[in-house]
């Protein structure tokens, strides 16, 4: 039993050590990687990984959104109007349009809250298409069809892409610990028992629909905090970028890299858009190579690629009991 208690002490007090370890080698990879080109990948990896986990953070209160990209659009969007049309700092409209955002996905959660597995798939998903019109219908205010262009930037007169490097590290970082302290507080264990069973769980005094509207608030904030830093980043928007199929990217990258733990999605996210830019040729191809990678992972890693060492260690356990009992006999 000690050495049980040893173990699990030593794997605590380790654990620390890793993500530190991890945060400066990501910390240093500018003086790497000079490119401009490869730094704007990591931005950009850096800001789905947040989107991606605060998509996850709904999924565990028993609700699939298939708006989520839709609400990443919808910070974007008012966080560069109120920049562009009414002259706010974007250090103002970042953090005010992830409050809005946030706002309206409780407004919307509210009625939502009362429908569950499929029904509650297809009601977001409509709703995520009528955030995509809206902004379509908005004429000159969002660029309509064309886009909207000439956002200001969130380090004007900064040529390098370094400081933004930093920057959405920072935020990612952040946002990470503050999601997973939800999870991993009385809050997300309400949240996992509403998954498993709402009966169970309105019956010891858990209150389904209010927990389900806070998931959606949580995370919708953290999705338009992202999609308010990346209008400031990339001064350019298009409703393609928030589309249906935005949505179903984040759930490849949860889906992929695990949805029952809580590095699944940063890993997911990290595999999906880092690991294609080494075959740019056959990027044309990648739809096909993610379906195949997702059909691998759902047949043979179903707990994803965060459980793959876990399997293999399964694996050799198993092989290592059938030679023991074939010695034996």
């Amino acid at each position: 039993m000690d050495s049980r208690f040893a173990i699990k002490d030593r794997k605590a007090l380790l654990r620390p050590g890793v993500y530190v370890g991890l945060a400066v080698i990501v910390a240093l990879l500018p003086l790497l990687f000079s490119s401009p080109y490869v730094l704007h990948i990591l931005i950009l990896t850096f800001i789905y990984t947040i989107a991606a986990v605060s998509f996850r953070t709904i999924v565990i209160s028993g609700q699939f959104p298939l708006a989520h990209a839709a609400f990443m659009g919808l910070g974007a969007y008012l966080s560069a109007m109120g920049a562009k049309w009414l002259g706010m700092s974007p250090w103002l409209t970042v953090p005010l349009s992830a409050l809005v955002t946030a706002s309206i996905g409780m407004l919307i959660g509210y009625p939502f809250s009362r429908l569950r597995a499929l029904y509650y798939a297809m009601g977001s998903l409509f709703f995520g298409i009528g955030i995509i019109q809206v902004i379509y219908a908005g004429g000159s205010w969002t660029g309509g069809y064309s886009g909207l262009t000439g956002i200001p930037a969130l380090l004007p007169g900064i040529g390098s892409k370094v400081p933004y490097y930093y920057f959405f590290l920072g935020l990612a970082l952040v946002s990470i610990v503050a999601l997973y302290r939800i999870e991993f507080s009385r809050i997300g264990t309400n949240l996992k028992a509403i998954s498993q069973s709402h009966v169970v769980a309105s019956s010891v005094g858990i209150s389904e629909g209010g927990y389900r509207i806070l998931a959606v608030g949580v995370g919708c904030f953290f999705v338009g905090l992202a999609g308010a830093g990346y209008a400031h980043y990339n001064m350019v928007l298009s409703c393609s970028s928030f589309n249906f199929m935005a949505t179903l990217w984040l759930v490849m990258y949860v889906l992929i890299g695990g949805v029952n733990s809580f590095g699944g999605p940063i890993v997911g996210t990290i595999i999906l858009i880092i690991i294609p830019e080494y075959f740019r040729d056959l990027k044309m191809y990648s739809p096909f190579v993610t379906a195949v990678i997702l059909g691998i992972v759902v047949y043979l890693m179903p707990q994803g690629l965060v459980g793959l060492p876990r399997l293999v260690r399964s694996k050799l356990t198993e092989r290592r009991k059938i030679k023991k009992v074939s010695h034996a006999s």
